[in-house]
């Protein structure tokens, strides 16, 4: 059924890129108009059986954000957000170009969210479970409780999307996203504020913009 599920990816990445173009192209020319800098915003992550790929984003912050403020940490209301930022994080538009992840086989539509290398390393065996899978733009951790839980809590959830997958499951979360999304129910991303997937302490802030 896995064959299945990497088809279902790239028929839904490739149609959300063609009806979803208008907006992506709205979005690419607030970001430019509203702020100086790239329209995207590249990083490595860890994948399926630990490989790395490039992960794509729309900018969010200001350009060299790393290096003023809070530095490498994401606060709420972080003022390094640009205005168009904040409105593509409140609904996660931000998220959308990672449909070219889908069409590349980098990621999948539903999976465990990728992580950092750093975080990968200090995985103990049942958490490497999580890689076992593509990574996912949305995921079973991210409908069931998203900001409201801690790194060891949303990787137990991954796990437990690992060892029950099913189609079925995935078109589950598919719906349940777009519900949360709606709704803005805990929508503030934590992994925007990264905590240690070990301790669950706050932790180096994925370099961001």
């Amino acid at each position: 059924m896995l064959w299945v599920k990497s088809l279902m990816d790239r028929i839904l990445g490739l149609a959300g890129l063609i009806v979803l173009s208008p907006l992506l192209i709205v979005i690419s020319l607030a970001i430019k108009v509203d702020t100086p800098g790239p329209v995207f915003f590249r990083q490595r992550r860890v994948g399926k059986n630990g490989r790395e790929f490039k992960i794509y984003k729309f900018r969010s912050m200001v350009e060299g954000a790393q290096n003023i403020g809070a530095g490498v940490f994401v606060q709420r209301g972080d003022p390094r957000i640009t205005r168009v930022g904040k409105f593509i994080r409140r609904y996660s538009l931000d998220e959308l170009p990672q449909l070219i992840n889908v069409l590349k086989g980098e990621m999948s539509l539903v999976g465990p969210r990728p992580t950092l290398g750093y975080q990968v390393e200090r995985y103990n065996a049942r958490q490497k479970k999580r890689l076992l899978v593509k990574p996912g733009i949305t995921g079973w951790a991210q409908v069931n409780g998203r900001s409201s839980l801690s790194w060891p809590e949303r990787i137990e959830l991954d796990i437990w999307y690992v060892e029950n997958w099913s189609l079925w499951l995935d078109i589950k979360i598919m719906v349940q996203t777009v519900l949360v999304i709606l709704f803005k129910k805990n929508i503030y991303r934590s992994e925007d504020s990264t905590e240690d997937p070990v301790s669950g302490s706050v932790s180096e802030l994925e370099k961001k913009e």
